[in-house]
């Protein structure tokens, strides 16, 4: 492991971009479906939100999640547990006119947000965005479809995590890359200790001001329950990667798993 120094708009009198969605499996256990609601509820604010707690410093990240994926010119690229879609309009940059992006979440109150963005976007690179609602353990793709993953802030709250990492390598092309950035499981006294206070102490006391504090204070036992940076590595070369390499950042507070196919 290696440590680096809303209220959904109006659209009247546009076309909606239309949300795409593939038969699946259900969720397999209450515990998925939970979450699906939670993240469901917090949609409308996500993003002002996301802005307010990371002092805008989220933007950073993301794009640094985006150059690890290797995302290039005319790319065909997936962005899994995509949100808002923050990471897809990113990669459509990256992949241009010429490339792909789809854009896959379980939420669809969280992708009907993504189209609207999208459409009230006016580069022409943004087109080139599918979204998908499905299960990031149940990839609705063939072997070997995509050049390159990101998945932000989205593996933490998949149940079945060696699962997921499985489904991203299988439709990943051979040599192609996946970027996971996520809050940092630090195995530090002092860093824990403050990951607690700030959510204690700030992010669910500003998230009560919008009726969301039981759906953030699940954000600190998310954490707990998450893995480690070698604990990552390790999920991911069981998985099938070739290598797997995490990254710590901003004081350790987040992390980003880099795995080559």
């Amino acid at each position: 492991m290696t440590s680096l120094p809303h209220c959904l708009p109006s659209i009247t009198g546009q076309r909606r971009r239309p949300v795409f969605r593939f038969k699946q499996r259900p969720f397999r256990c209450s515990a998925a479906a939970e979450r699906q609601t939670l993240f469901n509820r917090i949609a409308p604010v996500y993003d002002n939100l996301n802005d307010l707690f990371s002092l805008g410093n989220h933007r950073i990240w993301k794009r640094m999640a985006v150059s690890w994926s290797g995302a290039k010119e005319g790319d065909n690229v997936l962005d899994l547990c995509c949100g808002s879609g923050d990471l897809a309009f990113l990669l459509s940059e990256k992949v241009g006119l010429n490339g792909q992006v789809t854009a896959l979440d379980f939420s669809k109150e969280q992708l009907q947000i993504a189209a609207s963005r999208q459409q009230m976007r006016s580069k022409p690179c943004y087109e080139n965005i599918k979204w998908v609602e499905g299960n990031a353990v149940d990839l609705p793709f063939s072997d070997s479809y995509f050049d390159a993953i990101t998945i932000g802030y989205g593996l933490r709250n998949v149940v079945d995590r060696p699962k997921a990492m499985e489904e991203m390598c299988r439709v990943l092309k051979k040599g192609s890359k996946v970027s996971v950035l996520d809050f940092n499981k630090s195995t530090h006294p002092i860093a824990i200790s403050f990951q607690d206070w700030v959510i204690d102490n700030v992010i669910v006391p500003v998230a009560s001001g919008y009726g969301l504090a039981s759906e953030y204070e699940y954000l600190k036992n998310s954490i707990k329950e998450y893995l480690t940076g070698d604990e990552l590595e390790k999920i991911a070369l069981a998985a099938g990667f070739s290598a797997a390499k995490h990254y710590e950042f901003s004081g350790g507070f987040m992390g980003n798993l880099v795995a080559t196919r």
